[in-house]
Parts: C-alpha cells; structure tokens; sequence
C-alpha cells in the first residue's frame, strides 16, 4: 500500500519556493543533502520538483535514502544529465510502497500523470488500437478500444491503425453474422433492424436466434481473430462445399467470398513462424546523439498484426549519461499499464537476472498473468527482432529528418524575430464569439515546433459583456500567466495585425510581463476579385512591438509552417468550441418546448443521436424504440424539429 510522505512532516514550514532559488546552489545542494538524510531505507517513489513546484522528474528506489542520495554525490562518474539535474531541484518528496513492484507500478502511473521533463515517457496522444470482445453479455459483440481495462473482456491486438481494426471488425461481423448495435438498442429494440434484413445479423435481440447458436458463431469468429487460419479456412470450405450440394447457391457464394475475403486478410500479415502458438512482442531501439527511436512488433500466433514506434528526441542511448536497463524498464513498464501482456516479450538489452524477475512479478500483477521476458543477444538470428530493426532503421531516418527541420525552422523563427532563445515552447491565443455573444478564448501549445494537446486550454469569458477583443484578450492573459506551475511561453503569438498586437502588449505591461515576447500573426487575405478570380493576394503578414514594418516567410519554410500551423489549430480550437456551447445552448431550448420529454428522456435522447441532425434523420420507430419513450412522443418530437428546420430555411 503506497504511503504519501513529505520530508518536512514535523518540522519547521518550508522555505518559500521564490526565496529559497534565491540561494546560491551549493547552499541549496546542502539543504537538499539534509533533507534527503531523513529519507527511509525502504521502497518507494521519489518525485523531483523545481522552484515552480512543478514535478520534473519522478523515480523509484528499493531503497529510498541510498538511491536518492546518489544524485548528489561528489564523484567524477556524474553524468552531465544529473549535473542540470540536480541545479533544478527545489524539493523532494517521496511515496512509500511495501514492495518494489509496487513503487514499479506508481512510478509508471505518477509518470503519466506528472510528464516530468527528464523522464523517459510514452508521449503518444491516443493509444494503440484493440477490438475487445465484451463476454460477459449474453450475446458479445465487437468493438474498437484504445483502453485495456480489467473488465473481463477478451482484447485482441494491439492493431497498427483504427482503419485496421474497423475493417476487421467489419470482416468478422459479416462473416459470422455478429450483432454491430449498441447495448442499449439491443436492450429496447422490438423489432429486427436493417442489418438482419441484409442478412448480415441473426437478431438476437429479438430472440430469432438462441443464445447457444450465436456462441457457436461468436467462437468461429474468435478462432480468426486467434489466427487459427486451419480452422477458419475448413470451416469455411465445409460451409461452402454443404450449402452447394444443397443447392443454396447464394449462401455458398457469401461462403465462398468469405474464404477469399479471408486468405487476402492474411496475405498482409507477414509469417514469422508458421506454426507458432505464442503472442509475442519484441522491443529494440536504434539512435544517436540525435534521439532514441524504440520499435515494437507485435505477432499473434505467428502473424504480425501491427508495429509501433516511439521517439524519444532528448534521449542519447549511446551517451553515458544514460543507465539502458532504468530508462528501458520505465518505458516497458509505462507500456504495459495500458497495453494487453503478451505470452513472450523479446527485447535485445540484457536487463539481468534480478530486473526480468522484477519485471514478471510487474506484469502478474498488472494483468494477472506472468510474461516471460527473454533477451536475445546480438547477432542471434530471431526474424521478429530482424523485422523490428528494419522498421526502426527507417523510422528513426524520418524522425530525425523532421526534427532537425522543425529545429531549424525554430532557430529561423529566433533569428527574424530577434528573440535571446529558440522558442521552445510557443503558445498562441484566438478569442471567438458571434455578435458578443458566448465569447470563448483557446490556448494552443507547441513545444519542439509540434503540438503539445495536453497544454491546450479552452476559456470561457467570465468578465467581459459584448464584443470587446481586448478586454478578452486581458481576462484570458490574466487567467494563463496566474499559472505559475506552468512553463512560461518562450513566444506568444496572437491572431490579429497591428491592432491586436499592439493590444496584447498592453495586458502583458498591466500584468508586470513584457518580458515574454510576442508577434501577431495576420491572416492573408484576397484584394479583390473578378469572375470569382482573385485579383490581388496578401502574405501571411508578422508584426513585432516596436517595428512599423511586418516581416514574411518563405511559405514553404518549415519556420512559416510552424507558426501558421499554430494559429490555425487555435482558430479551429476556438471555434469548436464556441460551437459546443452554441449547439449546446440551440438543442437544450429546442428540445424544452416539447411536452413530455424532461430531464431523463432528454438525456436518453441526446445520448443516443448525438444532435440535432441525427434526430431529425431519425425515424418516428427509431425513436419510439428508445427505453421509456413511445410513438406519440416520437411523433411530437419529430413535428416539432421538423417546424424548426422550415422556419430557418424561411428567415434564410
């Protein structure tokens, strides 16, 4: 059971964060030495902070007073990396686990949570791709999952793409007459629906088949999802050659296309070992001084279902500064808290003897079942560890390739805008709102030139009645930089000319900050036309403070792609959510002048069409269907809604 600690418990409050920076940092070094003499001689995890208060590094130890002493030791054999490590360090706070599996766990989970920066971490936006089954339901069916959870349900993958897993998910459906529908259609559905008219469902949902009968066909379509290729193929033929001889020519021919449907599925999913029985994934890394790229290949049964890679930009896998076996393990630990364990995990690092037993006892307890982890030397001939170097080789070529792209495009953006550092990190504001109404601001972030989605940040204006741009701007300004705990932006840039520029300047002097840079970006715009032919089209215009003139970029440059980049994903980040509260607003008043339709049918209606759109496209017996509603109400619902389109289509 982990066991939060504060070093400072029972003793005199903390220095303030600003004053105690102030310190030379040989006395701030002492006074972390001290601390760190207090810490138990037992497991846990240990989380770095900065004079922001801001985790920038998190760690985990079997023993938490030698492990985090090290970092301060005295010896030549420092790395460069802990060196700029430790000059960051404000304080350190620890969790107590009762075993070293445990602090394993938290360290992955505290990971996620905090994205320290001098962690090793999985940065991906979205997860790897599953189908997941869902058994428990008296009659299962398939679906797409970025998420495995302990639920009970069977997961297949992970797949290289969403497109991937639909198209299968699509195959076996038809092939093996899956139901598709929500749970909750299912549930209130009385009468069959197109998909069984088509032939491509048995309608469980109103009993046309019994629950032993679809379990047969849902075992068949687990079999290909298994890669039992003998038994689907078979089972198939039989099918095929039985409904021919009975003269059912069109169930042999959808038995027929079935089997060819199959064999091509297969046909794109490279061999490795024809008669393997084993779920297997193999991890290797290739890289420089440049970045680390890791690979994973992931076989079920003998086919490679799908490969992934991470980069890792700040990480030298050569350099000494780097101990291999901590940041690898961090990083198989961080996978492995939202992926499916296989039967073998391959990997090329020789993490020795006491790590691949910790690990084992990782896995069993995140999934409950024990990977065995195997190191395969190099040089030793293993096809899926060959496969996993070649996709590596190229993505790291690619990787590196845009990366020193957008880095140049940065030290482009420092040069013409005369900034002291490379803008690192980037943010940009866009406020939004129609005839003063509904106002909403967006923050975007990039940082490295990409963007950072967990930084985004939406505002709704609080302060501010009708359409005043720069009062705003200042609301939203305030509300940012207030934020302390966060990065401070390395550039500002604002959607507008010389106006808003000029605008932005005056909040960041209110607000004591004109030390941030800025520059406003104006949108190009067209002069003139004549028969629909522009006659006159502007640039992309930058305006700095205290320069008449605006500046351009060469729009094929990486530094102009970066920064129009980021102005339109605030535009777009901004307007969609102006629309949310607009819609929002437009659906809840629309659907309040119905009678008979409160709070819960409601709730059930929009949970089930989404908008107004799918409502109206609904019928009058989709509707009536839903749980607690009935054709009456569905037929009001209906006039209603039907009412309101004529009456815009009239004003327009």
């Amino acid at each position: 059971m982990a066991k939060k600690k504060n070093p400072d418990d029972g003793k005199s409050k903390p220095e303030d964060p600003k004053q105690a920076n102030q310190k030379p940092l040989g006395e701030r070094i002492e006074d972390l030495k001290a601390q760190v003499r207090e810490f138990p001689q037992t497991s846990g995890v240990y989380i770095m902070k900065n004079d922001k208060d801001t985790v920038i590094y998190v760690g985990k130890a079997k023993n938490l007073r030698h492990r985090v002493r090290s970092y301060f030791s005295q010896g030549k054999d420092v790395s460069v990396k802990t060196t700029y490590l430790v000059a960051k360090i404000q304080h350190i706070d620890y969790i107590l686990t009762d075993t070293e599996v445990e602090a394993f766990l938290l360290e992955a989970s505290l990971i996620k949570k905090y994205k320290p920066r001098y962690n090793v971490r999985l940065k991906d936006d979205r997860n790897y791709p599953y189908i997941k089954c869902s058994v428990k339901h008296d009659f299962p069916k398939f679906s797409m999952c970025r998420k495995v959870k302990h639920d009970g349900s069977l997961y297949f993958g992970p797949y290289t793409s969403g497109f991937a897993v639909r198209e299968t998910i699509d195959f076996v459906n038809k092939t093996y007459k899956i139901r598709d529908c929500k749970n909750s259609d299912f549930t209130s559905r009385k009468r069959p629906c197109m998909t069984y008219e088509i032939h491509r469902c048995k309608a469980p949902c109103v009993d046309y088949i019994s629950k032993k009968e679809y379990s047969d066909d849902l075992s068949h379509a687990l079999e290909f999802l298994r890669g039992e290729d003998q038994k689907v193929t078979k089972l198939l033929e039989d099918n095929m050659n039985e409904a021919s001889d009975n003269e059912r020519y069109e169930a042999a021919a959808r038995y027929r296309d079935a089997l060819y449907s199959v064999k091509k599925i297969w046909e794109r999913q490279n061999v490795v070992d024809a008669n393997g029985k084993l779920d297997q994934d193999a991890f290797v890394f290739v890289g420089d001084h440049r970045g680390t790229l890791v690979e994973s290949i992931h076989a079920r049964s003998g086919r490679v279902i799908g490969s992934r890679y991470t980069f890792l930009p700040r990480l030298d896998k050569d350099s000494p500064d780097e101990e291999i076996k901590e940041w690898f393990t961090s990083f198989l630990s961080q996978y492995y808290m939202e992926n499916v364990i296989p039967d073998q995990i391959l990997v090329t690092v020789d993490l020795g003897g006491d790590i691949l037993k910790l690990l084992r006892q990782v896995f069993l307890e995140l999934q409950g079942r024990q990977a065995d982890v195997v190191h395969v030397p190099s040089g030793e001939k293993n096809e899926l560890i060959h496969l996993a170097y070649k996709n590596a080789e190229a993505h790291f070529k690619t990787q590196v390739t845009k990366q020193e792209g957008r880095l140049n495009g940065l030290l482009e953006i420092k040069e013409r805008f005369g900034l002291s550092e490379t803008p690192i990190r980037i943010e940009c504001f866009d406020i939004s709102n129609l005839q003063g109404e509904e106002s909403v601001a967006s923050q975007v972030v990039f940082e490295d030139g990409l963007p950072k989605k967990s930084d985004y940040r939406r505002y709704k204006i609080k302060t501010v009645e009708g359409p005043n741009d720069f009062a705003s701007m200042k609301e939203v300004l305030s509300r940012r930089l207030a934020h302390r705990e966060y990065a401070d932006p390395d550039l500002i840039v604002v959607d507008g000319g010389k106006g808003q520029l000029k605008m932005a300047i005056e909040v960041l002097k209110d607000l004591k900050r004109p030390d941030i840079p800025l520059v406003g970006l104006a949108k190009a715009r067209t002069k003139g036309k004549f028969e629909d032919q522009a006659i006159e089209q502007t640039e992309e215009r930058f305006f700095l403070p205290g320069r008449s003139n605006y500046l351009t970029f060469r729009t094929h440059s990486e530094a102009f792609q970066i920064l129009v980049s980021l102005r339109d994903e605030a535009h777009r980040f901004a307007i969609t959510y102006h629309r949310k509260l607009r819609d929002k607003r437009t659906i809840e008043s629309d659907l309040d002048s119905i009678s008979g339709l409160g709070t819960k049918r409601k709730s059930i209606l929009l949970k089930n069409f989404k908008s107004l759109d799918e409502i109206r496209k609904a019928s009058v017996e989709e509707i009536a269907d839903l749980k607690t509603f009935n054709l009456a109400l569905a037929e009001r619902i209906k006039s209603v809604l039907s009412e309101d389109v004529s009456e815009n289509s009239s004003e327009d």
